[in-house]
């Protein structure tokens, strides 16, 4: 526990403290409940079945944006998934404007080139596109590669990171927020999305071949989107 607060001197107003930029409990008991069954389900999605009608952003929408700790960081908090200020359990201040140290913001990702984004469970062998993915960042250095653990714990993920020698940002969506928002339905999750943020085509449902993972992000790279333009 820490200090009491101390009373500010008499004739001195207290300054009041910025609102968090990353949510801290945003969800009750049962929204949480909630994101526990979906990535539960995403688990055995993955292990017996193929997605049903469920595939990710479709090419042409635009990256949902968000905020989230970075997991070699020490900052707290839920996913901040806001687009306006003020916009409650979203968050206090829209996702792409979250510049706090130790933050992945994809916004600020996607206006610097083209980004490879996995979204993945730390389990079983959905951690194995991580390490494909690292075997293509030298090859393509105008690619923000980004993955994001849902549901995941920065201590286990900061264990893989270093297992796996990865360089690129992963973050840590603690609550599961991106699972809905991306159409989560098998892990891992590859998006491809143009300069800009726009879905440059359809997603990645399973762990891909080397060889597949580098002709998309080829056919990524070589298409133009609206913010080329």
């Amino acid at each position: 526990m820490g200090k009491p607060e101390q009373a500010p001197p008499p004739g001195r107003p207290s300054k009041p403290s910025p609102p968090p930029v990353l949510q801290t409990a945003r969800y009750g008991r049962y929204v949480a409940l909630l994101a526990i069954v979906i990535v539960a389900l995403i688990t055995v999605n993955t292990i017996v079945t193929k997605p049903n009608g469920v595939a990710g952003l479709a090419p042409g929408e635009r990256l949902v944006p968000f905020a989230v700790p970075l997991a070699s960081s020490t900052l707290e908090g839920d996913a901040n998934v806001a687009t306006r200020y003020h916009q409650g359990e979203a968050g206090p201040v829209p996702a792409c404007d979250v510049h706090e140290g130790g933050a992945l913001n994809i916004c600020q990702l996607y206006e610097r080139g083209p980004v490879v984004l996995a979204l993945f469970i730390d389990g079983g062998s959905c951690t194995q596109v991580l390490s494909t993915m690292q075997s293509l960042v030298s090859s393509f250095p105008a690619v923000r590669f980004v993955a994001v653990a849902i549901k995941g714990e920065r201590g286990p993920v900061r264990r893989l990171i270093r297992a796996r020698h990865l360089t690129f940002p992963v973050g840590l969506d603690k609550d599961g927020a991106l699972a809905a928002l991306y159409k989560l339905a098998t892990c891992p999750q590859v998006t491809f999305a143009l300069r800009g943020g726009v879905v440059q085509s359809r997603a990645l449902l399973s762990s891909p071949s080397p060889a597949t993972l580098r002709r998309r992000v080829a056919e990524l790279v070589a298409a133009k989107g609206p913010a080329d333009r």
